[in-house]
This record gives structure tokens, sequence and C-alpha cells, in this order.
């Protein structure tokens, strides 16, 4: 039996569990981006559009057939849903009914929403929706001001309360804005709505987690989840005992791992293919993880004063040769079909500069088209004598 791994068995276990770089695929390009949801377990959706948003770029890099049709063409077929997993996510249906659990939470007042929930504004909104068929915000006026700390109008604000513990889904989006429904007339007919007990709920949670990150501490699997980490910690310990979950060391850290998932360790990992991550990737997200497997400190700052930013508004991590090497500052102009590389900045410890050079510039080819651009134009690098060996590289 394996009781540890080197850093660099840890990351490619990671890496070959997140799919990343993607391995052939077989059956239709939506099939493709279905089992890539399921897999991962959710799909984190962002409205930043610097390049194209977080929810597309994470499925196209696992699927390199992905179309951003796809996302809307599975929710109209009800085999995905929005809902919330530590952010908002997309998520797959077939797991609908472990998303109760927070929803019964928010109805029954055991957590707390982020709007006070107003009983005559949610009664109204349901009633024009069961009415009138499935509504957007701007469909509900209001005379008066914005209320509260986001000056959301009442009526969104009841919208989102519904929408959070269940009385209503997101049938569609129109332009990226949400439209709802009832609940009922969103779930397929066959859908399990029962609600999981507390142990079964834990036990698809650390399954789902370990599933699609290989490895995990406890910190990283109840990640944003209020009130679960003791039940999380008690059933672990249930599984470990029964032999489900293995308990292993990278290092000097114990984490967890489905001891059938070690025989990924077999797989090769396509370590030439350079993939350009987004920020809000299920690699990505925690970044303390990033830190002490992939030594790679990320920072967002987009939500840092421009003043302040060392690297970038929106910095793209870089994977390449099972390594975090590099981020990309980029920002896609879609009229002009430029793609704009601000800053791409080289990790210390990169040092093939000339075949990694090589594996940018080929996937820069299919970055460019997935961002509806042509071409692109490199500004800055650090350190500043790479740009010079790019430029004379690719010409």
């Amino acid at each position: 039996m394996i009781e540890s791994l080197s850093i660099p068995q840890a990351r490619k276990l990671v890496l070959l569990s997140q799919g990343l770089p993607p391995a052939k695929q077989s059956g239709s390009a939506l099939d493709a981006t279905l089992s890539a949801i399921e897999h991962l377990g959710y799909v984190q959706i962002d409205t930043i559009s610097a390049v194209q948003r977080a929810h597309h770029h994470t499925l196209w890099n696992r699927n390199p057939r992905y179309e951003t049709a796809h996302l809307d063409q599975l929710v109209e077929d009800k085999q995905v849903f929005e809902y919330w997993s530590h952010a908002a996510a997309y998520l797959p249906m077939r797991d609908y009914r472990f998303s109760l659990p927070k929803k019964r939470a928010l109805a029954t007042g055991e957590q707390q929403h982020w709007f006070k929930p107003d009983p005559s504004q949610m009664k109204s909104v349901i009633e024009r929706i069961t009415e009138e068929g499935p509504l957007m915000a701007k469909d509900f006026t209001h005379p008066g001001k914005k209320v509260g700390a986001w000056g959301v109008k009442p009526a969104k604000q009841a919208l989102e309360t519904l929408f959070m513990q269940g009385d209503l889904m997101i049938t569609r989006r129109v332009n990226f804005h949400k439209v709802y429904d009832l609940t009922e007339r969103v779930l397929p007919e066959e859908i399990d709505t029962s609600v999981p007990a507390p142990e079964e709920h834990a036990r698809f949670l650390i399954f789902q987690y370990l599933e699609s990150n290989g490895l995990g501490r406890i910190t990283e699997m109840t990640y944003l989840r209020k009130n679960i980490k003791p039940l999380i910690t008690a059933t672990l310990q249930e599984m470990v005992a029964a032999g489900e979950v293995q308990e292993i060391r990278v290092g000097q850290t114990a984490y967890y791992v489905l001891p059938a998932s070690l025989e990924r360790l077999n797989q090769p990992l396509s370590r030439s293919k350079l993939k350009i991550l987004s920020p809000f990737d299920n690699l990505l997200i925690q970044r303390k993880r990033m830190l002490a497997l992939f030594n790679f400190d990320y920072l967002l700052e987009c939500y840092v004063p421009e003043a302040k930013r060392q690297y970038g508004y929106f910095s793209l991590p870089i994977l390449w040769n099972g390594k975090l090497v590099a981020r990309m500052d980029c920002k896609a102009d879609r009229k002009k079909a430029v793609l704009h590389i601000l800053h791409l900045a080289l990790e210390p410890k990169l040092s093939n500069t000339e075949a990694f050079s090589r594996a940018l510039f080929n996937e820069l080819e299919t970055f460019l088209a997935f961002n509806d651009c042509q071409k692109f134009r490199l500004h800055k690098t650090s350190p500043t004598p790479f740009k010079s060996a790019f430029d004379a590289w690719i010409k």
C-alpha cells in the first residue's frame, strides 16, 4: 500500500484527476462537456469577460471541441442546472438532490440569506411567474430607489431569495441575465428530490472532491461550506476505518485519497501540452492548495487597486510540463479580433524557455479562436528580455 507521495507524484495525480491536459475523448462534443461537468462536480460562473468567461474557459480546457452554446443546450436539456457550490456554478442535474440541504437551511432560517426575506414581495413574484411563465428581474418594475447594501431592487432580491431556497430555478439566460421559473416546471420528471441524510450528504461531498481533485484535506473539502466541517471530519474517519478512503502523506502534510485514484499514477501525463487557465478554474480556486502542491502563489488582481498590481488585472495561470510556470494578463479586443497580452510573467523556476515558447505559441493559436481573435500582440514580459526572444522565435 502506498503511504506517501512525492510532490511530483501528487501534482501528477491532481492534474490527471482534473483532466488537465485533457486525454483523448470519444462520443459527441456535447457529451464530452457534460462528462466534464459531472466529473468536476461544478463549474464556477463568473461575469468578467476580459477573455471568454470562466465557465466557458474551464470547460474548453477539458474539452477541445467545446462550444459556448453547450451550456445553454445542457440547461435546456435539463442535464445541468445553476445553483451554488462554493460560488455560483453550473452543476450536474444528476446531483440535484445534494443541493437540497442548503436550500432547506436557507428556507428554514438555519442559514441566513444575503437579503432579508420579504414574504409579501416573494409571494407577489411567485404569483406572477406562476401566471405569466418565466421572467427576468427587468420584468418587475420598481418606482422607488434600489435598496440594500448592493443597491438591488426588491423584486430582484425576492427572485434571488426564492432561487437560493429552491422555489425558483434558472431556466436559461438572455444576454447573461437570469430567467427564473418555478422549480417544478424546470426539474425533469424523473429526478430524485429526496433530501439526503447528513451522513449521505457528507459522503457525497468527500467522494466528489477526492474523485475530481485526486487528493485533499478536510479544509479543502469544506472550503466555503458553512457548518459542515465536524460532520465531514467524523464521516471521513469512518470511511478511512472502512478502507473507502486512505490517508497519505505528501512531504510532511497528511492528505486523503480514494485508493482507486492511485492507479492514475500509472497513466501518462501529457507534459508537452500547455494550457492557459482561467483564474476560476477548478484546479486553481483554492490558492493555499496551489501554493502547497505547486509552489504557485497566485492572487487575482482585478480586486487590487491598479497601482498595486504586480501582474495585471486578469492574469491567467499557465500550466506546462506538469507545473504552473507563468501567468499572462490578457484582454480580448473582439471588434478588432486582437488578443492583447498585456503582461506575460514567467516564474523564476522556468528554465527551458525555448520549449515553453514553442508550446505557448502552439496553444495561442487555438486560444485566439476560442476568444474570437485572429492575432495577438505581446506588450510586456517579465523578465523583460524574454519579449525579444519570444518575438524573434515566432518570426
